[in-house]
C-alpha cells in the first residue's frame, strides 16, 4: 500500500472515530452490512445478500428473517417479476443504518464551521470526487 493511501486511510479512521454517532443500537456488523447493501443497490433479495456477504443462502435468509422481525427490513414482491422477493429498508432500518454508518451531523457541523469557505469547498469537493470514483471503479 502506498504511503498516501495509508495516510488517507488514517485520516478517514480519525474522522470517523471523532465524529461518529454514539453506538446505542445493539446490532451486529452483519446487520449493518446488509442494511448498507439494501440502501446502496437496487433489486436486492436474499440471494444477493448471500453473495455479497459470502455466506450460504440459508444463513442470509436467517439474517433477513430476524431483520424483518426487528422491523429493519420489509420483503416486497418485485414489480417486473412478482416471483422475486426484494428487500427494502423500513424507516427504523434507515435510522439504525444512519446512526451506525454516518458522521454525527452536529459534530461535523462544528468542525466545518471552524474551516474557511475555501477549505469547506475543498473538503466537499474531495469527498465528492472520492465518492464518485468509488461508485464507478468497484
Amino acid at each position: 500500500m502506498t504511503s498516501n493511501v495509508k495516510r488517507l486511510n488514517e485520516y478517514w479512521t480519525d474522522i470517523y472515530f471523532h465524529l461518529h454517532y454514539p453506538h446505542t443500537d445493539k446490532v451486529s456488523h452483519q446487520v449493518i452490512r446488509i442494511l448498507q447493501l439494501v440502501e446502496k443497490k437496487e433489486g436486492i433479495g436474499v440471494n444477493e445478500v448471500a453473495t455479497h456477504l459470502q455466506i450460504s443462502h440459508n444463513t442470509a435468509s436467517e439474517h433477513v428473517k430476524r431483520m424483518v422481525e426487528k422491523n429493519l427490513l420489509v420483503k416486497e414482491r418485485g414489480l417486473q417479476d412478482e416471483r422475486r422477493v426484494l428487500l427494502r429498508l423500513t424507516e427504523s432500518g434507515k435510522e439504525v443504518l444512519h446512526r451506525n454508518t454516518s458522521l454525527d451531523e452536529e459534530k461535523l457541523e462544528k468542525v466545518m464551521a471552524e474551516l474557511g469557505n475555501k477549505e469547506r469547498e475543498v473538503v466537499e469537493q474531495a469527498f465528492k470526487i472520492l465518492s464518485e470514483q468509488a461508485k464507478t471503479c468497484l
